[in-house]
């Protein structure tokens, strides 16, 4: 069973977001999708994303922030058992 959440944050707080929840370190998989709930990015991520290797993808995040009023970001938690693995 895989843990979700959904948070909806306003274009110029979406790269704030993203930034707080990749520092918690127990996200699988980020999804930004518009107002219309159409997938804009998929952020997939693994055990140990650090630094360089996330600035990319940060740097997406912010041009999609550029051009979106509102947006909806889809979380999926990695579950105690699957760090266990």
């Amino acid at each position: 069973m895989k843990n979700k959440e959904n948070y909806t944050v306003k274009g110029d707080e979406l790269l704030k977001k993203i930034k707080e929840l990749v520092s918690e370190g127990n996200i699988r998989r980020i999804t930004i999708k518009d107002k219309n709930d159409q997938e804009i990015i998929v952020i997939p991520l693994t055990l140990g994303v650090v630094g360089a290797v996330i600035a990319p993808v940060l740097a997406a995040v912010g041009a999609v922030a550029a051009l979106v009023t509102e947006c909806t970001i889809s979380v999926e938690r990695i579950e105690e058992k699957d760090k266990k693995k």
